[in-house]
């Protein structure tokens, strides 16, 4: 090769060199995307989560406390907020006290809310909300070492009536449908005896039924009766000997009929005494409006033992927090302020709790069963 041809060929590779680096860069770079390529996923808009709910117990979430209105609303309240504040000192958790506006009311609110309620509710209530919700029985009301009571019928102490049979046709007072000792206990007996009341009057509440006997607004009443207790402080019987069937006479059940003249209340209203014995039935609790009521108002039969009523919880009760409340309670029913709380003769007369099995209010489902009784509203 000669040597102008070698320069040509030369020229030519160093020209072409240098257009080859001059476009590089352009070749290296990442071509512009403009449109997403179709295979790729569509980008997801993250969705707003709600908050948990807060815990049972915190102060955002009470535990509600209901109590049935058998008595004066301000009492349980009042006496509440003293179980309430006691719970609270001992667990940390916090309460909200609730006074429904019947018994049914109570248990749909159980229903309701399955997961933060307790109640104090009677054997009754207890049997129609097991089996409406699966509600769950923790304690049994002790009262002065009974743990059952009895329904009392009572009438005006110069009315005629001597026997429940002479009860037909007569203005029956009663406080709601849904209380054990109040209506639905009687109703069977009624029932059963082939005795059929006339006017049915609901009052609201014992207190009110036993009102309204006094007052002569109604010819009979039904409502709670606890054993009176003898001027040494005891049950003037014991449950042995009611177990045993000794108590058989109507006497037996009453306080001496010569100390009914003295019966009054005691010097601080908290009482009402009659020569020493203090009497603890639904009468007691208007002593301070009616302070004559004994000497105006007698009891005319007492029916068959009920099982007390029962502290309940929700069927969703936390397990973990209902065992603190249960520890707590136990320890506050030892405690002096446990009497001015449900212990009060104003409010339920517990003098006492222990533990309650399911199986013990079998005999109010089998009373509930026999007459197709269900709770109002269902």
């Amino acid at each position: 090769m000669n040597k102008r041809l070698f320069f040509v060929l030369l020229t030519l590779i160093v020209t072409a060199s240098m257009a080859l680096s001059a476009c590089g860069p352009a070749a290296t770079e990442a071509p512009v995307v403009t449109e997403a390529p179709a295979t790729e996923a569509p980008t997801e808009v993250p969705t707003a989560t709600e908050p948990p709910m807060p815990a049972v117990g915190s102060p955002e979430h009470p535990i509600k406390v209901l109590f049935v209105p058998s008595v004066d609303a301000n009492i349980i309240v009042s006496g509440g907020e003293v179980m309430a504040a006691a719970l609270n000192e001992a667990t940390g958790l916090t309460f909200e006290v609730v006074v429904p506006t019947s018994y049914a009311a109570t248990i749909e609110e159980m229903c309701a809310s399955p997961s933060d309620t307790m109640a104090f509710i009677p054997g009754l209530g207890y049997a129609l909300a097991s089996q409406l919700c699966g509600v769950d029985v923790s304690f049994k009301a002790i009262r002065f070492g009974y743990p059952v009571y009895w329904a009392e019928y009572i009438v005006a102490r110069d009315s005629e009536f001597q026997t429940l049979a002479d009860l037909e046709g007569a203005t029956w007072g009663y406080g709601d449908q849904g209380s054990t000792s109040g209506y639905m206990v009687p109703f069977v007996e009624l029932g059963e005896a082939g005795i059929t009341p006339g006017e049915q009057k609901q009052t609201g509440g014992h207190n009110q039924t036993v009102t309204a006997v006094y007052n002569g607004e109604v010819d009979f009443g039904t409502v709670f009766y606890s054993v009176p207790l003898s001027p040494e402080g005891a049950p003037i019987f014991t449950y042995d000997d009611y177990l045993a069937g000794k108590i058989t006479e109507l006497t037996q059940y009453e306080i001496p009929e010569e100390t009914i003249p003295n019966c009054a209340p005691d010097a601080e209203g908290k009482k009402l005494l009659c020569d020493g014995y203090r009497v603890l039935d639904a009468r007691a609790n208007i002593r301070t409006e009616a302070p004559d009521v004994m000497q105006k108002v007698r009891i005319l039969a007492v029916s068959a033992a009920i099982p007390n009523d029962t502290l309940s919880f929700g069927p969703e009760f936390p397990a973990d927090v209902r065992a603190q409340i249960e520890e707590a309670l136990l320890a506050f029913a030892e405690t002096e302020a446990w009497d001015t709380s449900i212990g009060s003769s104003d409010f339920y007369g517990w003098s006492g709790i222990a533990p309650a099995e399911d199986s013990e209010y079998d005999m109010v489902r089998a009373m509930v069963a026999a007459t197709g009784y269900t709770a109002p509203g269902e």
